[in-house]
């Protein structure tokens, strides 16, 4: 069911998340709320969506971007590493303009950690039951960032948390307009 998402100045995006002990109807509703809720965001649209957006105080979070898809349960990060390039390609150098859909139209150039390793827990029915099966996986680039925010929503941290820290500019865009606003 397509649930409303919480906005940047609720106190519940703040709260660091409980892990989920086990899968249950209340927490594959609770996916399936998130998947159905992240298709139908298309202006602006979404590549991710956290459970506490939804006022759901739960680590859990999907990905939803040009084929990679992900239900990510208790993520924990392994590893990170900045992609460190000997040539200059302007590619490699390049700030993505990070958004949130509980921030809808804002965006700021964030650098975020190129190569993400994390373990985590997926979903699976076996002989009748739903168990939680443990994955680890390194994501790359843009799917680095998308977790990587994704993973911040879980212990209370916006994007804008992020652009303070590297003392960067936010934009919000209206139209076709972009203006710098103050953090």
């Amino acid at each position: 069911m397509i649930q409303k998402i919480l906005r940047s100045g609720n106190p519940d995006l703040r709260q660091k998340c409980k892990p989920v002990a086990k899968i249950d109807t209340k927490v594959l509703a609770i996916i399936r709320d998130l998947k159905d809720t992240l298709a139908v965001q298309k202006d602006p649209e979404g590549v991710g969506l956290a459970a506490p957006q939804i006022g759901k105080s739960l680590r859990i979070f999907v990905v939803s971007y040009q084929g990679f898809a992900r239900v990510i349960i208790n993520p924990e990060v392994i590893k990170t590493k900045s992609q460190i390039t000997n040539h200059k390609s302007p590619k490699s150098r390049r700030e993505i303009l990070e958004g949130c859909l509980s921030l809808p139209n804002y965006y700021g150039p964030l650098k975020r950690n190129q190569n993400l390793k994390i373990k985590y827990q997926v979903p699976k029915m076996a002989n009748g039951q739903w168990l939680m099966v443990n994955k680890t996986e390194t994501f790359t680039g843009f799917r680095a960032q998308i977790v990587a925010h994704e993973i911040d929503h879980l212990n209370g941290i916006l994007f804008i948390d992020r652009l303070l820290e590297q003392k960067k500019p936010l934009y919000k865009l209206e139209g076709d307009n972009w203006e710098e606003v103050e953090l």
